[in-house]
């Protein structure tokens, strides 16, 4: 099954409420999703209703204790399964340092006969460190939210940068896609930033949907809930069905 790495080097983009929203979709689609958060503030565990009190219980332990995925994995009332993140992932690297092996162990778990049950998100730390790491290299799919404002934009440019460092370990282009979020059709900024990404990347790794800016995706998080239980009839709600529709047609999701 897919593994998709929503990714950004920059905070405030949207990577925790696409990544949640995409789980959220999946599922909707009669697919039970896996969501890992490798995120230590562990804003998507806490949307689902995962909150580990102990590192032990969330993907710190996989990672430092080589636990299996399913040991901390918790299914949520969205018809997703979650394994948490918990704060004590910040030391990961003090503790793992960054060798092959250890960047690869996400890798090589998922790819494992039962290391997925359907498609797998992971959201990303903004931090590029064995967190990140682990996410590039277990993924069939880079998802990079940019956030519909010229310092969006800005981080979004580090972030091909940061791609095209990478792809000597790889040896080919690592795929991956660019989502607008926070668009508003109303401001001239939107559609500017919309024309420089048309400038800045590649077409076919620009995702023709685009989120718009809407209250009711603000609103959600807030009440522990996806767009699709909270507004199942909002313009969120649809763009998100029609990004996942979209990631469908290009075959990243079966």
């Amino acid at each position: 099954m897919t593994v998709i790495a929503v990714f950004n080097q920059k905070d405030d983009v949207g990577k925790t409420t696409t990544a949640l929203n995409l789980l959220a979709g999946i599922a909707q689609r009669g697919v039970r999703p896996l969501g890992i958060d490798l995120d230590p503030q562990a804003h998507l565990s806490g949307i689902f209703g995962a909150h580990p009190k102990l590192a032990d219980d969330s993907i710190y332990s996989f990672f430092v204790h080589q636990r299996a995925l399913a040991d901390v994995a918790q299914i949520t009332p969205s018809g997703v399964i979650i394994c948490p993140a918990h704060q004590e992932l910040i030391q990961l690297d003090s503790l793992l340092g960054k060798s092959l092996n250890v960047i690869t162990r996400l890798r090589t778990a998922l790819k494992q006969a039962q290391g997925a049950p359907g498609p797998t998100v992971i959201d990303c730390c903004a931090l590029q460190g064995v967190l990140s790491l682990n996410a590039i290299f277990a993924c069939d799919l880079l998802l990079v939210p940019v956030s519909a404002d010229y310092l969006g934009l800005e981080g979004e440019q580090q972030v091909e940068r940061s791609l095209r460092a990478l792809e000597p370990v790889f040896k080919r282009r690592l795929p991956r896609r660019y989502a607008l979020t926070r668009f508003d059709a109303g401001l001239k900024m939107s559609s500017e930033i919309a024309d420089l990404m048309a400038l800045a990347f590649r077409p076919d790794e620009i995702c023709k949907t685009r989120i718009a800016e809407d209250p009711s995706l603000a609103e959600s998080p807030a009440e522990g809930l996806d767009v699709f239980r909270h507004a199942p009839q909002s313009r969120s709600a649809n763009d998100y069905q029609a990004l996942i529709d979209e990631l469908v047609g290009a075959g990243f999701i079966a």
